[in-house]
């Protein structure tokens, strides 16, 4: 045994001792500690062989063994760190500062312009007097479509493809459960505003999975739909231009009777007809209508003492004809370009 640990230290003295050990990267350096120091090396065999040798040998072979160890693993440790400081040494050298390179500017952030419209629509309407709340995005089926006259078995729920969690909860496709929420808790007049994001499985340029929208609610006595057209009357002034006008064409959503789509005159060409609006004058904007008796039934409110108007905005659509972006994917891309074009 006694003569192994000399031929195996002979044997490391020499490996050391080679011009090429200088130039070894971590790796080959790894390898060749592990030939003798790993569970299988020379020098762990030498440990597991120890029970071969006699009783009165042990303690002195034992303490001969374990010096080898020590100084196998303090050579290895030395020409470890020799090496690292090697390859420091070489990466410093390639990545000298050029002080006559022109100086890196990070950009500056600005906001989105979704963020844009959501505060200036907030702004106009808390102006009218509309309080803001937000509801769940994870919603139960009860509040997205049932509370809405939207029961299981109801055409309207193919006109959106939902986002099912479980059979009773789902991503929310409309702000309007908000509303339910709300008319649950809070006894009319109401004045509402509840904006947030909503999903539907939708995806194309003017599209997406996952957008904005702002759904206002007005209850009390009295509320017709005149009161909806003075209202987006002022909020086209100014969201827009002062000669910004609207069109209320007859329409369908199950949670209002009446219900109505709202047109813009086109705030490109003023009514004149431009690619914007597509030669027609008018870019529709929004969906809105009188509350269903049904929706103000379910939520215990009595339809024959108050009437109320709702209306829905997709934020990103107004942020598009607001800045004339042709695309919707440009809004989710996070591309600086596009961005810090809302910087000011």
């Amino acid at each position: 045994m006694k003569e192994q640990i000399q031929a195996l230290r002979a044997e490391l003295e020499a490996l050391f001792a080679q011009e090429e050990a200088a130039r070894w990267t971590e790796r080959q350096a790894y390898e060749h500690k592990m030939v003798y120091l790993g569970k299988t090396g020379s020098i762990s065999a030498l440990s597991k062989g120890m029970r071969d040798v006699p009783a009165e040998e042990r303690p002195e072979t034992g303490k001969l063994v374990g010096e080898l160890r020590a100084w196998a693993e303090e050579k290895f440790t030395a020409l470890e760190e020799e090496i690292r400081a090697r390859a420091l040494a070489e990466k410093i050298a390639g990545e000298k500062i050029d002080v006559t390179l022109p100086g890196k500017f990070a950009e500056t952030g600005s906001v989105h312009p979704v963020t844009l419209v959501r505060r200036e629509l907030i702004e106009i309407f808390s102006g009218m007097g509309f309080d803001v709340y937000e509801g769940p995005e994870i919603e139960k089926d009860y509040y997205n479509f049932q509370a809405l006259n939207i029961p299981a078995d109801h055409p309207a729920r193919d006109m959106q493809d939902t986002f099912f969690v479980t059979e009773e909860f789902l991503l929310r496709s409309q702000t309007s459960s908000g509303q339910i929420r709300v008319m649950e808790n809070k006894k009319p007049p109401i004045k509402v505003l509840s904006p947030g994001r909503v999903y539907r499985s939708d995806s194309d340029a003017t599209h997406s999975p996952m957008f904005h929208q702002m759904e206002g609610l007005v209850v009390d006595k009295g509320i017709t739909l005149n009161d909806l057209k003075g209202l987006l009357d002022e909020f086209a002034r100014r969201m827009f231009t002062a000669r910004t006008k609207t069109r209320l064409r007859p329409s369908y959503f199950p949670f209002t009777e009446p219900s109505v789509e709202v047109d813009l005159s086109c705030s490109a060409c003023g009514g004149a007809g431009c690619r914007l609006c597509k030669g027609t004058g008018w870019i529709e904007v929004l969906g809105a209508g009188m509350v269903n008796r049904r929706v103000l039934e379910n939520c215990g409110i009595d339809p024959d003492v108050y009437t109320g108007f709702a209306f829905g905005i997709g934020l990103e659509r107004i942020a598009m004809i607001k800045y004339g972006i042709g695309d919707i994917r440009l809004l989710f891309e996070g591309d600086v370009r596009f961005l810090k074009q809302f910087r000011n």
